[in-house]
C-alpha cells in the first residue's frame, strides 16, 4: 500500500502529464505510468487499476479535444467504442482464464510487428485510403479482440487499435489516431468499472494523476493535430519497440526465461 507523502503525488502527477501526452499522440503511455506507481510502493493489483483510472481520464480528455476539432466521425466511433467497452468489461471479469505470462509472450512479437508494418507501410498520410475490411466485420471481430485484451492485460493495446484503423479501415494518420483514443478510452473504461467494482482503485492516487493526465492529453492531441504523420509514425513505431523490449526483458517472459535456459 502506498504510505508516501505530497512530493510523491505531485511527481506521479507530472510523470502522468507526460504520459498522457504521448499516449495521446502514439498510446504506450501505461509504459510509464504502470511502472511509477510500482516504484511508489502500489502492489501489482492495486497499481494496475490505480492505472485505468488515470489512463481512463487521459483518453477520453484526448477524444474531446480531437472532438472539439471536428476529426472524429461520430458515426463510426460510437460502435467501435460500444465494441471495445463490452470486450472490456468481459476481459477484465476473465483475467484469470488466460495466464499473463503467456500474454506476455506473445505480446512483444506483435508489437514488433507493429513498429515494422508502419515502418514499411507507405500508407500513413494525413490522408484516408480505401478500407479492407467493411466498419461492420471490424467491429464484430478486431475490435473486440482487442478491447478483450486491453481488458485482461493491456500494454500495447493503443498500438495494437492504431495498427488495425490504419491499415484495415484506411484511416489517415490524424483521424486514426482520433478514433484509435475513441476505442482505447472506452476499453480503459470498460476496465475501470471492473476495479472500481472490485474496490481495488487507490483514489487518491489515481485523481491526481488523472488531472495531471487531463493536461497532457490535450497537449498531445494539439501535438498530433499540428504535425500529424511527421509526429504519429515515428512515435508509433519507438513507443511499440519500447514496449515490446520491456515486454521481453520482464524476468518472468517465458521467451527469455527459454532462452536463458539454453545457455
Amino acid at each position: 500500500m502506498f504510505d508516501g507523502d505530497i512530493s510523491t503525488l505531485i511527481v506521479l502527477t507530472l510523470i502522468a502529464m507526460v504520459a498522457a501526452c504521448l499516449d495521446a499522440i502514439a498510446g504506450g503511455g501505461g509504459l510509464i505510468t504502470l511502472p511509477a506507481l510500482l516504484l511508489a510502493g502500489l502492489d501489482p493489483v492495486t497499481a494496475i487499476a490505480t492505472n485505468k483510472l488515470q489512463g481512463s481520464v487521459g483518453t477520453l480528455s484526448a477524444v474531446a479535444a480531437f472532438a472539439k476539432r471536428g476529426l472524429i466521425e461520430w458515426r463510426r466511433a460510437l460502435p467501435i467504442g460500444a465494441a471495445a467497452l463490452c470486450a472490456s468489461l468481459l476481459g477484465a471479469q476473465s483475467v484469470n482464464l488466460i495466464p499473463a505470462h503467456v500474454l506476455s509472450a506473445v505480446i512483444p512479437f506483435v508489437l514488433v510487428a507493429v513498429a515494422a508494418y508502419f515502418i514499411l507501410s507507405p500508407q500513413l498520410t494525413d490522408h484516408g485510403a480505401h478500407h479492407r475490411l467493411s466498419p461492420l466485420l471490424f467491429n464484430l471481430t478486431i475490435i473486440p479482440l482487442i478491447g478483450f485484451y486491453d481488458g485482461i492485460f493491456g500494454p500495447g493495446a493503443g498500438s495494437l487499435y492504431m495498427a488495425a484503423i490504419v491499415g484495415l479501415l484506411g484511416f489517415g494518420a490524424v483521424r486514426a489516431t482520433a478514433l484509435t483514443k475513441v476505442a482505447n478510452g472506452a476499453s480503459n473504461v470498460g476496465g475501470l468499472i471492473v476495479f472500481l467494482v472490485m474496490g481495488v482503485v487507490h483514489l487518491p492516487i489515481g485523481l491526481c494523476m488523472a488531472a495531471g493526465a487531463l493536461i497532457g492529453a490535450q497537449i498531445g492531441s494539439a501535438l498530433a493535430v499540428t504535425f500529424g504523420k511527421k509526429i504519429i509514425k515515428p512515435l508509433v513505431v519507438i513507443i511499440a519497440l519500447i514496449m515490446a523490449a520491456k515486454l521481453f526483458s520482464a524476468a518472468d517472459n517465458p521467451v527469455r526465461v527459454f532462452i536463458s535456459g539454453m545457455f
